[in-house]
């Protein structure tokens, strides 16, 4: 995936970067999140790579339990001479994502179930996969909701704003009322914009795609004022007409938990 979106050079530098995380912690799934997953990258964009690791189960059940989780940003030298690429990475452990996206985290439920995956192990989330997709709830409007009304506010805090804050605002509504409406995560504004009524977002994703901080021009943004107002509303009422249970069924989580143990089970060893 990573290779349809960058050079073969810098999605070299990308599954290197993989690996070498790879040998510290064990990746369920190495998701590509960020302007990459948005659908509007552009030639400066950073690669954002939100990971899920399994810990060794020793490591869990010690006195001072370890998850083995990372996070940093770290600008890797470019093997063809250009500018550093930079990577903002993080893992999470697989016990406190499953909790999260049982309660709708939309950052947990978007990295398991979402469709920029650069490495995953496929046996387990073909398992894990359908489970989750049963799981999702009306729990995610939260989320989703909180989150875009932080993007809002970003993009109010400096008027005229770049295209970016106003897309990554535009993005969380319209992917918080996919995924109400549907069940489905889908974080591509670009596939989102039209079905929900926003087709002329394709001119600010044609905007960030120039550049990640050239404004907008004020008449483009006293325009898209008003349209966030819109996407709120869009978001609100997916929430409304969801057709999602109001929590995961008590069977699901089960299931979840269940496919958890077995997890455990498989990945009891020495403690690192």
């Amino acid at each position: 995936m990573i290779e349809s979106v960058t050079t073969p050079t810098t999605a070299a530098v990308i599954r290197a970067y993989v690996d070498r995380e790879a040998r510290a912690r064990r990746h369920l799934v190495v998701y590509l999140s960020g302007a990459h997953a948005y659908g509007f990258p552009s030639p400066d964009s950073d690669f954002d790579l939100k990971c899920v690791h399994v810990a060794p189960t020793a490591d869990l059940v010690r006195l001072v339990p370890g998850e083995g989780g990372a996070e940093r940003i770290e600008h890797v030298p470019d093997p063809a001479g250009g500018a550093p690429i930079e990577v903002d990475y993080g893992s999470n452990e697989l016990g406190a994502v499953l909790r999260g996206a049982l309660r709708g985290n939309g950052n947990f439920l978007e990295r398991l179930l979402g469709a920029c995956v650069i490495a995953e192990d496929a046996p387990r989330m073909a398992t894990l996969r359908p489970l989750l997709r049963a799981s999702v709830s009306r729990l995610a409007f939260r989320h989703y909701a909180g989150f875009h009304r932080s993007q809002v506010q970003a993009a109010l805090a400096a008027p005229p704003p770049a295209a970016k804050k106003v897309l990554y605002a535009l993005r969380t509504a319209l992917t918080g009322a996919h995924l109400l409406r549907t069940g489905e995560v889908e974080t591509d504004l670009s596939r989102l914009c039209e079905p929900y009524g926003f087709a002329a977002a394709h001119e600010l994703i044609a905007a960030k795609r120039a550049g990640e901080r050239v404004p907008l021009a004020p008449e483009v943004w006293t325009r898209w004022r008003g349209e966030l107002d819109r996407a709120t509303a869009a978001l609100e009422d997916a929430h409304r007409a969801s057709p999602l249970p109001t929590t995961p069924s008590d069977d699901v989580v089960a299931a979840v938990d269940a496919w958890l143990v077995d997890v455990r089970r498989e990945s009891f060893g020495p403690a690192s």
